[in-house]
């Protein structure tokens, strides 16, 4: 079957998708929210500058969301607003260490540095773990539900793509 004739994403593709949407919404919020505190004009034009690389990505990417196995149209809920974003950023900083130091451990020679990496990497797992609980708990994060997590990427893009800087 030609790459053309697709009609929908693989569930892998669709799982990149969503990280991938979920990620640069949460950086764009982050540097949308950040970017008056700018003082000094050079940074403050890479800000502008990611900040408009990362509004094309989310466009871009966003068109696939129909292709998605289990997408669904939804209506925007304002429940997930300040604690929705923050929870999110956590996850996003705890997922991200985690794999980070499993690169580490693989690039480490020296028994004690690996043996610090290994039990931060144990502790950064159960980190996740509690962030990943919250937001579920919560609704933040509906991980079983793909409709719907695809449907809050949506929401979060579209109000990171809406807000003012």
């Amino acid at each position: 079957m030609e790459h053309e004739e697709r009609k929908l994403l693989a569930w892998h593709e669709t799982l990149e998708l969503h990280e991938l949407v979920s990620f640069q919404s949460m950086g764009l919020m982050k540097l949308k929210m950040s970017f008056k505190k700018v003082t000094d004009n050079e940074l403050k034009e890479l800000y502008k500058m990611c900040i408009h690389d990362l509004e094309g990505n989310i466009k871009e990417l966003l068109k696939f969301y129909p292709m998605a196995q289990g997408h669904q149209t939804r209506e925007e809920e304002e429940l997930r607003e300040d604690m929705g974003f923050f929870a999110a950023d956590l996850l996003g900083l705890s997922k991200t260490l985690v794999r980070n130091l499993a690169a580490a451990i693989t690039e480490t020679a020296t028994p004690a540095l690996r043996k610090t990496f290994t039990n931060q990497l144990i502790a950064a797992i159960h980190g996740h773990e509690r962030v990943f609980t919250y937001m579920h708990k919560h609704g933040y994060y509906p991980a079983y539900d793909l409709g719907l997590l695809l449907g809050h990427d949506i929401e979060n893009a579209q109000k990171a793509l809406r807000m003012k800087f």
